[in-house]
C-alpha cells in the first residue's frame, strides 16, 4: 500500500508538472497569435511525439519526456547582413549562428513575410517572451494564495507545547530521556509547563518565537528570569540555560542539517494552523521570492557539495538544489505518509506552487536560450534605436540575437550538466522528508 501511494504521489506531481509546462507555453502561444505571429508547433515535452493534432496552422502535441516544452515561432531571428538565412560558413561558431537562423525559417510559407517574430515591435516581442514565465508566476500566486488564505499556515507562537524533561542533543537518534542519571532540562528545572505563554526573556519583551529562540541560543550557561502568562496571571521563573548541540540555521532562520553549540532551554512552541490575510500572504510570497532569487544566485557555490553527495556519499543538506526527479520523490514520500488525505494534497500543491515560482525566476535570467535572454535582446534593440533617434543617427535596425547563439549553446551546456548532476544526486542520494 505504501508503494502504491508513493507512485500515486509521483503521478500527481507529474500531472501537475505537465500542466505547469503547458500553462507556460500557452502564455507564449496566446500572445504570439494575438500579434499575428505564425506558430507551427505547440509541444509539451521533448523527444518522440506521443500525441499530436493540427488545428489551424498550429500542431498541438505531447512528447515523451516531460522535462520542458516549446512553441515554434517563424522568424525568431532576422536575416543576416546579406539578407540570407541559409548556412554558408565553415567556421564552427559562424555555423551555429547561421544554423539557428536557418532553422527559424524552415517552415516559412508564402505569406509568412508579415508573420515573422523578429518583425514585431520590441515591446510586442517582450510581451510574447515574458508571457510564459508570467503564467508560471500567476499559477504560483494562485496556488500559494489558496493555501495561505484558504487552508492556513502552521505558525509558531509563544505558547509552550511541550517541555523537554532532559538535555538531549539534536544529533541523538531519540529524544527519550535515559531511565536514570539524566540532567533535567533548564525549562523543566525552572518549572515551565505546557500552556505557558512567554512574555519576556532576561528582562526583554518577546515579540515572536524566532526572537525568543535567538535570545535562548545567545545565552548559554546563563541564569535568566523568564516571565510567562499562566492562567491569566504573569509568573516569573528563573532558568539556568546550558550549552547543547542544536541544529544550525540558514540566513532565513530555517534549520539545516548542520549543528552548532548554543544555548538550550528545552521547550517546543505550539504551531496552530492560521489562515493568513491578503497582506500577510503577499508578504510571505515576497519573502519566498527573495529567498528564491538568493538561492539561484548561490547555485554555483552549491556545486562542490552536490558533487560530493552524488559521487562520494556525502549527506544531502537542506540547502542543496533539488531537481524535478527529487521533488517528485519527495511528493511520493509525502503521499505515502500516515496523514489525512487533505494534508497530502496540500503538500503536493505547495510543491507545485514552489516549482512554478522557480520556473518564473529561472526563465527570467537574461541568458539565451532562456526567455529572459530574448527579452534582454528586444530591450537592447529598443534602447539603441531610441538612442539613435535622440542623437539623430541612422537606425541600427534589428538586433541580431542569432549572433549570441554560441553563448546560448554554452549556457545550455552548463544547464544540462548541472541538471544531470542534480538528477544523479536525486537518484543515488535523494533528499528525504521526515
Amino acid at each position: 500500500m505504501t508503494a502504491l501511494m508513493t507512485v500515486l504521489g509521483i503521478a500527481i506531481f507529474a500531472l501537475g508538472l505537465l500542466f505547469s509546462i503547458a500553462w507556460h507555453e500557452l502564455g507564449h502561444l496566446s500572445w504570439a497569435k494575438l500579434f499575428k505571429i505564425r506558430v507551427p508547433q505547440y509541444m509539451v515535452g521533448f523527444g518522440p511525439t506521443v500525441w499530436s493534432r493540427k488545428k489551424g496552422d498550429t500542431e498541438y502535441g505531447i512528447k515523451a519526456i516531460p522535462m520542458g516544452g516549446y512553441i515554434r515561432m517563424i522568424g525568431m531571428f532576422p536575416p543576416g547582413a546579406d539578407g540570407k538565412v541559409t548556412a554558408r560558413s565553415t567556421s564552427p561558431w559562424r555555423s551555429m549562428i547561421e544554423d539557428a537562423r536557418a532553422q527559424s525559417y524552415e517552415e516559412l510559407l508564402p505569406g509568412d513575410e508579415t508573420r515573422l517574430f523578429y518583425t514585431r515591435k520590441p515591446w510586442q516581442r517582450v510581451i510574447v517572451m515574458f508571457a510564459g514565465p508570467f503564467m508560471n508566476l500567476i499559477l504560483a500566486f494562485g496556488l500559494f494564495l489558496a493555501l495561505f488564505m484558504g487552508v492556513g499556515v502552521a505558525t509558531t507562537n509563544l505558547t509552550v507545547q511541550t517541555v523537554s524533561q532532559c538535555v538531549v542533543p539534536s544529533t541523538a537518534k531519540t529524544d527519550t530521556c535515559p531511565t536514570k542519571d539524566y540532567t533535567p532540562s533548564p525549562a523543566a528545572a525552572a518549572g515551565l509547563k505546557p500552556g505557558d505563554t512567554v512574555v519576556s526573556f532576561d528582562g526583554r519583551k518577546v515579540g515572536d518565537y524566532d526572537q525568543l529562540q535567538t535570545y535562548i541560543r545567545s545565552s548559554p550557561n546563563k541564569t535568566v528570569p523568564i516571565v510567562v502568562e499562566r492562567g491569566g496571571q504573569q509568573v516569573t521563573l528563573t532558568a539556568t540555560l546550558v550549552t547543547n548541540t542544536v541544529l544550525a540555521e540558514d540566513s532565513s532562520g530555517n534549520p539545516t542539517n548542520g549543528t552548532v553549540q548554543a544555548g538550550f532551554l528545552g521547550i517546543a512552541p505550539q504551531q496552530p494552523v492560521v489562515q493568513l490575510g491578503l497582506g500577510q500572504s503577499l508578504d510571505r510570497m515576497a519573502t519566498m521570492a527573495r529567498s528564491g532569487v538568493d538561492s539561484i544566485g548561490a547555485l554555483p557555490s552549491k556545486i562542490p557539495a552536490l558533487w560530493d553527495s552524488a559521487f562520494r556519499g556525502a549527506p544531502r543538506t537542506a540547502d542543496q538544489p533539488v531537481g524535478v526527479v527529487g521533488v517528485a520523490r519527495v511528493g511520493g514520500e509525502a503521499f505515502a505518509m500516515k496523514a489525512p488525505l487533505a494534508d497530502k494534497f496540500e503538500f503536493e500543491i505547495q510543491l507545485l506552487a514552489g516549482l512554478n515560482l522557480s520556473l518564473f525566476l529561472l526563465n527570467m535570467l537574461p541568458l539565451l536560450p532562456l526567455d529572459g535572454g530574448h527579452i534582454a535582446g528586444a530591450l537592447w534593440e529598443s534602447f539603441r534605436r531610441r538612442m539613435a533617434r535622440v542623437f539623430r543617427r541612422p537606425d541600427p535596425g534589428h538586433f541580431d540575437v542569432a549572433k549570441l547563439m554560441p553563448v546560448a549553446y554554452v549556457v545550455a551546456g552548463v544547464f544540462l550538466c548541472f541538471t544531470v548532476l542534480v538528477m544523479i544526486a536525486d537518484v543515488v542520494n535523494p533528499v528525504k522528508i521526515g
